[in-house]
C-alpha cells in the first residue's frame, strides 16, 4: 500500500473507541484524534492511548474546521449522522459513518450530493458486510460454490430495552434502520434494491408506539432486486419480542446453501446436496488484512467487551479492522469505497422505504437509485 499518511478523528466514544488502536496501528495513519462531549472520557482515552492533546475535541464543529484533519469517522447516535456527515463532506474531509447513513430519503440524497461535490471518500461502516460469517458466504458466492443464488433471507432481532441504549431508541421503527438485515442480502447478489413490500406485525406497548407513531413490534420486508430474479426477505424487531440477539443472513443456491446458526456459538449449517447437512465454524478473516491490524479480528482485542453493542453483537464479527482497512485504502488509492454514498443510500433507503410500506398497509414502494455516473468514480 502507498505510504501516504492521513490524520483521522473519530467522533463518538461509545464503541467508537474500539477504532482508536486500529487506526493507530495502520501504517498509512499519521495521527489519530477523538471527539466526545464527555470531558472525563476525553481525558481517560487521551491518556490511555497516548493521543495528541491538539487532536482531542469536545466539539464536533472544531474538528471540521481543522485543516490538518484529513478524515472523520462518525460513531454517534443515529439522529446526528446526516448533519455530521454533510458538515464533514462540506469541509472537504474524507468521511466514514456508522450505520445508518441517515433517517430520511431526503437526508440520504443530500449526503450523496455532498459527496459528489466534495469528491472525497465516503464510506458507511456497515459491520454486517465484514463479519467472518458474511465474508465466508461472499467467498462461496464469488467462487460459484453456491451456484445460482435462488433466495436470500436476513434478520436482525435485538432487545433495545437493555440498559445502555440511548433514549432515542425507544419505539424506534424496526426497518427504519434495517441495514444490518438488508445489506448482506444485496451485497451477496452484487446488486441494489429496486422496490419493497413490507408488513408490520404485532403491537408495541402504547408508550413505545407513541414515540415514533409506529405500532409494530416486527416488520418483515421482501425486496425486488435490480437486474436479478432473486427476491430478498428481511425481518427486524427491537422491542416486545423475546429472543436471543440475532443478526443473520441465509443464502440458498442450486449447488450449496448456507444458514446462520439459530443460537449463538451453535455453529452455522452448510447444505451441499440432497439431504446432506453439516455444521461449520467459519474461519477467521485475518488473512485478508494487512499485517499491522490482523490481530484486531480477535474478540480479546475488544477494548470494552461490556459495552452493550458487544454484549448483544458478538463483537461485530471481527469486522472493525476490515472497515478501517477499506476506508484508509480508498483514501490512499484515490478511489471510492466499497460502501460508497450511492450504495449506502440504497441500503439505507431500502429500510426507510420498507417502513413506509408497512405504515401504508404493505403497498409497494420504489427505492431511489443513487447511481454515481462513471466520471465520478475516481477520487481526487
Amino acid at each position: 500500500m502507498d505510504q501516504k499518511k492521513i490524520t483521522v478523528v473519530i467522533i463518538g466514544m461509545g464503541f467508537g473507541k474500539e477504532f482508536i488502536p486500529i487506526y493507530q496501528a495502520h501504517p498509512n495513519v499519521k495521527a489519530v484524534g477523538i471527539c466526545t462531549r464527555n470531558e472525563n472520557t476525553l481525558t481517560e482515552l487521551k491518556n490511555k492511548f497516548n493521543l495528541d492533546e491538539n487532536l482531542c475535541f469536545t466539539n464536533f464543529d472544531d474538528v471540521v474546521k481543522r485543516e490538518d484533519v484529513d478524515a472523520i469517522h462518525i460513531v454517534t447516535p443515529v439522529p446526528e449522522h446526516a448533519q455530521m456527515t454533510i458538515a464533514s463532506l462540506n469541509a472537504n474531509k474524507h468521511t466514514a459513518c456508522t450505520i445508518p447513513m441517515a433517517m430520511t430519503v431526503a437526508d440520504c440524497t443530500a449526503i450523496v450530493e455532498a459527496k459528489r461535490k466534495a469528491n472525497k471518500v465516503y464510506m458507511m461502516m456497515e459491520t454486517a458486510l465484514y463479519t467472518r460469517e458474511f465474508l465466508y458466504g461472499l467467498k462461496l458466492a464469488e467462487t460459484n460454490k453456491l451456484g445460482r443464488i435462488q433466495f436470500v433471507r436476513g434478520s436482525h432481532i435485538q432487545d433495545m430495552s437493555m440498559e445502555g441504549w440511548g433514549e432515542y431508541w425507544k419505539g424506534f421503527p424496526p426497518m427504519l434502520n434495517g441495514t444490518h438485515a438488508i445489506s448482506p442480502l444485496l451485497r451477496i447478489n452484487n446488486t441494489k434494491a429496486e422496490s419493497v413490500v413490507c408488513h408490520g406485525s404485532g403491537k408495541l406497548s402504547d408508550d413505545l408506539a407513541s414515540r415514533y407513531n409506529s405500532p409494530f413490534a416486527v416488520e418483515t420486508a421482501t425486496f425486488k432486486l435490480k437486474n436479478s430474479d432473486v427476491v430478498a426477505e428481511a425481518t427486524r424487531s427491537l422491542f416486545d419480542v423475546v429472543r436471543q440477539y440475532r443478526e443473520s443472513y441465509d443464502v440458498y443456491g442450486d449447488k450449496m446453501s448456507f444458514e446462520w446458526e439459530q443460537l449463538q456459538d451453535e455453529s452455522h449449517v452448510i447444505f451441499d446436496g440432497g439431504e446432506n447437512a453439516h455444521r461449520i465454524d467459519v474461519p477467521d478473516t485475518d488473512d485478508l488484512l494487512i499485517d499491522e491490524i490482523k490481530n484486531f479480528t480477535k474478540r480479546e482485542k475488544i477494548d470494552d467487551p461490556n459495552h452493550v453493542s458487544f454484549l448483544q453483537g458478538a463483537g461485530h464479527g471481527g469486522s472493525h479492522p476490515h472497515l478501517v482497512q477499506e476506508f484508509v485504502a480508498a483514501i490512499v488509492e484515490g478511489r471510492n469505497s466499497t460502501v460508497d454514498a450511492d450504495v449506502a443510500a440504497n441500503y439505507t433507503c431500502a429500510g426507510i422505504c420498507a417502513h413506509e410500506s408497512a405504515m401504508n398497509g404493505g403497498i409497494r414502494v420504489s427505492i431511489p437509485d443513487f447511481e454515481l455516473v462513471e466520471e465520478e468514480k475516481a477520487i481526487l
